[in-house]
This record gives structure tokens, sequence and C-alpha cells, in this order.
């Protein structure tokens, strides 16, 4: 189809509904797929639209309740374009307008927009490529009869940028469904607020979540701390493709910048993972906090958690230790002095011995690994933390809980040391936490209390931030799901999950059948904080093309003179 060559005309809708376009004769319906992108060139501005819906029109009843014979194709083609039509429904997204004082504007009879008065009235677009165009959001329509034209290169250039522009931090996620041209999303922005990556089992978003992480890792836009449930980020997991068995993870594809530790060596090392480093928790590091995440999956009532403050209040950092080495006549003695209750007490000794049979626990630690892992944050390194055999949601929970806490505790210090100073040497490097089942962190009835609903809340506050990977969004709490900054969510069946998606977005309406209709493979809506409009793209393949745009060559690929050189700077960091 000739991106010249007008589609059809306005004939009439609102700002609040959108537009409705009857497409010319020689315009193919079928052409018209929903997350199209169209232009409609207005008399002052430009209108950067989303295609969200398709119909057919008749300009006459009589010829519904008759209808030409299927093999009367003369008929047919006789009515086309007149007696039967087209018609799409446009979501008008931004506005072009030019920057020029349009009392200026005019020249040889020529507007600054490149348009030409004719003689009936209406103005025909001639593009002037000199005139410089100012993106804004849209507060009117198109007048009556805007020609429609197909969205050109030019077009995804100035709305979403390109990934070389040294201004910004773009990174290309994908293309749009009918065209070869990037759609990047700003990661200066992404990593501002909290994100979402979102669709139902299977649509890939793993694969959409690791794109995102390489991107912000190969941007330097932050520092990344990544709870890998299934093990998939870190080193090889499972393709989705026949062709491939498996692709790379971010330690492959940047060896020097991504460190993983485990929870599991043992499973680790069977996965050929190189330098990965063991991570164990002590029962000591463990509060009452910790555990009210998990007290579900415990199977802990109220009254447990509260006998577990008494204990906590008597014995400090040592009171699970102290309860699992008391005898049934010990707990007798301990209730009758502090006030406790026997049954609960007993029922959470019972319930906590289940975290005798979690492989990272231990009694005592011979060093903090969570100071580690803060360590490595500091110096600029993404951690990847890989639970192994240990993928149950307990362990997810309260490992994710834990080490989320004491980090986000460090970073609140760091962030009110540099409020107080204002040195820029003392500003932490934006982090972004990723934590996968994200609707067990953050539903109505935990949100409050958990330290993820108040980064989410926080926004960047203390400079974390939060990219929750789930299939479930109606699970997360409302308030939460109005902070998300950006949401890339594939294809979701769920009338509250697709609901969900749009909380607190100004006319979805349009864009709900969009969601609806997106295939189950490597398509995503892409809306929020870091992109100028909401975009459906074919999401860019990870695969040995991105390896190579994207990563770092691994150390024993490098010429010797870089790797020498990295090893003298690494001295002279560590003042040798």
């Amino acid at each position: 189809m000739n991106s010249a060559q007008p589609l059809g005309s306005v004939i009439e809708g609102s700002l609040t509904g959108g537009l409705e376009v009857r497409l010319h004769p020689d315009i193919s319906v079928e052409d018209m797929r929903v997350g199209k992108f169209l232009v409609v060139h207005g008399l002052r501005s430009r209108f950067f639209c989303m295609l969200t819906d398709v119909a057919l029109g008749t300009a006459n009843d009589r010829i519904i309740a008759s209808p030409p014979n299927w093999e009367d194709t003369f008929l047919r083609e006789v009515l086309a374009g007149s007696g039967t039509y087209g018609t799409i429904n446009l979501s008008p997204m931004l506005m072009f307008t030019p920057e020029a004082d349009e009392s200026l504007s005019l020249s040889n009879g020529k507007s600054a927009n490149g348009f030409v008065p004719s003689a009936t009235g209406l103005a025909s677009f001639q593009p002037q490529t000199s005139t410089t165009m100012e993106l804004l959001p849209v507060k009117t329509i198109p007048s009556h009869f805007s020609q429609v034209y197909e969205a050109s290169v030019d077009d995804f250039r100035r709305v979403f940028g390109w990934e070389d522009d040294p201004q910004r931090r773009n990174f290309s996620i994908g293309k749009p469904l009918d065209m070869d041209v990037p759609v990047c999303i700003d990661l200066n922005r992404f990593v501002e607020r909290s994100n979402g990556v979102f669709g139902k089992s299977g649509t890939g978003k793993s694969f959409l979540t690791r794109l995102l992480l390489a991107g912000v890792i190969r941007k330097n836009a932050a520092v990344n701390l990544i709870f890998d449930m299934h093990s998939e980020y870190g080193w090889e997991a499972v393709a989705e493709g026949k062709n491939v068995s498996t692709v790379k993870g971010l330690k492959q594809l940047f060896p020097g910048k991504v460190e993983v530790y485990t929870l599991d060596p043992e499973s680790t090392k069977r996965r050929g993972v190189r330098d990965a480093q063991e991570l164990y928790l002590s029962y000591e590091q463990v509060e009452v906090e910790d555990i009210k995440l998990c007290s579900r999956d415990l199977g802990l009532s109220d009254a447990a958690l509260d006998n577990a403050n008494i204990l906590y209040s008597e014995f400090g950092k040592s009171w699970i230790v102290q309860l699992l080495n008391m005898t049934n006549e010990e707990i007798e003695m301990f209730c009758d002095e502090k006030r406790g209750h026997k049954g609960s007490i007993m029922g959470l000794q019972r319930k906590l011995l289940r975290m005798d049979s979690l492989k990272y626990m231990r009694g005592v630690c011979p060093q903090n690994y969570i100071s580690k892992i803060v360590q490595s944050l500091e110096a600029g390194k993404n951690v990847v933390i890989e639970f192994g055999s240990q993928s149950n949601m307990l362990s997810y929970m309260l490992v994710t809980n834990m080490i989320t806490r004491r980090i986000h505790a460090h970073y609140v210090k760091k962030a009110d040391t540099f409020l107080q100073s204002k040195n820029p040497c003392d500003r932490p490097t934006p982090l972004m936490i990723t934590i996968e089942e994200a609707h067990r962190f953050l539903d109505p009835g935990v949100v409050q209390s958990t330290i993820f609903g108040t980064i989410a809340r926080e926004l960047r506050k203390y400079f974390v931030t939060l990219l929750v990977v789930d299939q479930r969004p109606s699970g997360i709490d409302n308030e939460v799901m109005s902070q998300i900054g950006t949401r890339i969510t594939a294809l979701l069946n769920d009338d509250k999950d697709i609901d969900a998606i749009f909380t607190g977005v100004s006319g979805a309406g349009g864009l709900r059948s969009v969601l609806a209709k997106l295939d189950s493979k490597q398509q995503a809506l892409i809306l929020g904080h870091a992109v100028p409009m909401p975009v459906v793209v074919k999401t860019r393949p990870y695969d040995a093309t991105f390896y190579a745009e994207i990563g770092d060559p691994a150390w024993e690929e490098k010429p010797d003179a870089e790797v020498f050189a990295a090893a003298e700077l690494a001295k002279a960091d560590l003042g040798f």
C-alpha cells in the first residue's frame, strides 16, 4: 500500500470517543488491522492515531435486507464504495503542531503546516520537511473529511525517537505490527517509576523481561537486583522456539556487569553457571516482618504472629533458634512469665520447623551475604539471585522479602545522606528490583504491610523501584497498579486482568479491544511513563542477532590489551 495514498475521510467523532473514518472505495477493509498506526491531516495539525476497531457499513438498509448472491461479483463490485463500505475507529494519541508563529505562516498561499487552500474551501496537504513540528497531547480533533494516511517512518521517529539518540537512553523494544521501524522506550523515564510486565502463561513474559533487563544494563540506566525464581535470567534458559534449545542469560551477555548468587549451589553447578557465589541466610536475620509476608504459606494465624512479637521482644535476633529448641515445659513457663499463649507458640514452633528443610538456612552464617549483595550493587554490578530447587513459594517470598527490606533500608540511609549533602558523589545509583508472581507480594490483603507496597508507593523517592512480572494483574492492589509507571502487556483473556491493566488510565476504552486482539506470542501493548503514547509492538527477537547488538564479549573473546587494561583498573580500585 502506498503510504502517500489517503485511506479514508473522517466523518464523525469526539475527543473522548475517538474518530470514525470511512475508507475510500479502493482501500480494502482487510488491510486495516487493530493496533495499526495512522495519521490524520487536519487543517492546522496532524494527529497520530491508533486503529482500535474495524467495521462494515451500508448506505441503505435494503442492501442488507436483500444482499447480492455470493457468485454475483459484478453487483458486489458496483456496490463497493458507494452502497457498501468499510469504516475504522481511531483513537488520537498525539498532535504534531508547527512551532512557528501561525501569523507568519502564510507564504505564497501555503501555510506553515504545508496545507494549500483549494477552491472548494478544503485544504490539501503537501508536507514540508523543513517545518519544525511540536509534539503535544491531544486536546482537539480534526475537522470533517480530514484525510487519513498510514504513519511514515518519520512520524515514528518524531514520536518514539531512535535508539542511537545521544540525548536520551532509548532502547528498541520492538517494531510496529506492519512497519520495519524501531519503537523505543526511554530508559531514563522507565527506571524513574515502578513498572510491570504482564501476560497470561505462555506469552513470553520471561523473554520480554530479559529483553528489558538487557537494555537497562546495556544503557547503564540502573543497577538491577533480580530474584530469579525459575533460573531464567542469570544463565542459559530453555528457548520457546523449535530451532534453538537454549538462549543466553544476562551473565553470558554481560560477563563483567552481572553477578549470580545462588541458594542451591549444586543445581547451579550442574547448569554450568560460571563464577556463581553461594548465598546463605541465618535464623538470626529473620525478623517477624519477614515471616509475616509468608504467613499464608506457613499457615500462621494472627495469634501466632502476635506471640512471635513477644518472643522477639524477649530473645531478640535469636528468637527463632530459642523457640525451636524449647521443650513443652519451657514454652509453658515462658507463657506464664510473659503472658504468651501456649497453643499459639507451640503451633508457631511446629510451623517454623519447616524452615529447617530449606538448604540455604543456617543457625549462624560465617559472613553477612546480604551485605555482599549490597557491596556488589554499590559497585555497579547487576545481581541475579537463583533459587534452583528452592523455588517453592515459601522460599521465594521469604528470601525476597528479607533481602529487599534490608537493601531498601540501606538505600533510604544513602538517599538521606545525599539530600543532606547535595553532593553528586553521594547520589545513589537507581536500583530496580525484579520480582515474579508479584500478586503474592502486592495483593490487597498484605500490600499495606510489605516492603514491596512501600516501594511502589514511594515512586523514586529513595532511588528504588520495582519491575513486577505477573500473569494475574487483577490480584495486585489497585492503588499499587495506579503507581505502575510503564505497563508492558502481552495477551490477557480474563476481563478482570484486562481491567486491572487500565487502572488509572484515561480513555482506555479502545485500548481494551486492542489488548484482547494480540497474538499469543511476541506481541505486547506498551503504555505509560516511558513511552509518549500507547503502542502495540512485535517484540524484538531475543536471538543471536540481539546478542551481537547488545551484549559484551566474554573475557576470552576480548583483545589481550583490553583484558590487561581492565585488570590494572581493578587493581587501582582496590588500592594496589
